[in-house]
């Protein structure tokens, strides 16, 4: 434009500029802004879906937080689990509304339901922490069902080693459970042994160990 030498050629070079390139500057300028403004509102969106999660799994905490549950509480919990659940699934309190749900299911003897809960954890859940505690759950509840191979076969799968001390206890619970006393007490010590090392407590175990040698002293 500098090279024009009027003013009126360089409006009438303006105009014609404007007349080739104005709607696609205009275009380029709304999808811009439009592109912001989704971005915005997509943040927004999750971060009201992030807060809806979090509401809903604290109410489902305040509901659980006691042992003696009354049948309507029960009920309006697992109600809650399923809504979490369906409106929040890839989510950790999806994950942690299963687990809550497994152990709502064995408070009302649903067995079954319980098993799902923890095997949709192991199926759905990309967080191996949380996957290996729904295995150490579901491996327990195998044992306490009759079905210690089961057990056995699930803490195989995959517990991690944060939580190798709880999976040497129901290894060795469902070694008592087949009446394989030795792999039990084996299993019971290697227990105790990494609970000491990583400083983490483990109740219970001491306690398994000295009635199986009180068993065998008076066989």
């Amino acid at each position: 434009m500098a090279e024009l030498r009027t003013e009126e050629e360089q409006v009438d070079a303006l105009k014609r500029w404007w007349k080739e390139n104005g709607m696609a500057l205009v275009a380029g300028v709304a999808i811009a802004a439009a592109g912001v403004f989704g971005w915005n509102a997509w943040q927004d969106y999750q971060e009201g879906k992030a807060s809806a999660a979090s509401l809903r799994y604290q109410h489902l905490i305040n509901l659980t937080a006691g042992n003696d549950l009354d049948e309507a509480n029960l009920g309006e919990a697992r109600e809650l689990v399923v809504e979490i659940t369906d409106e929040h699934g890839k989510t950790l309190y999806a994950d942690l509304a299963r687990l809550i749900d497994a152990r709502l299911a064995v408070a009302q003897e649903d067995m079954a339901g319980a098993r799902a809960a923890l095997e949709a954890v192991i199926d759905a859940s990309g967080r191996d922490y949380v996957k290996g505690l729904a295995r150490l759950r579901l491996a327990r509840l195998q044992v306490a069902e009759g079905d210690a191979e089961a057990a056995l076969a699930t803490l195989d799968a995959g517990v991690p080693e944060a939580l190798a001390a709880q999976r040497a206890e129901v290894r060795g619970d469902a070694f008592l459970a087949l009446d394989r006393r030795d792999d039990a007490r084996g299993a019971w010590r290697e227990a105790l042994g990494l609970a000491e090392a990583r400083d983490q407590p483990l109740y219970g175990v001491q306690l398994k160990l000295d009635n199986l040698g009180h068993d065998e002293a008076t066989i």
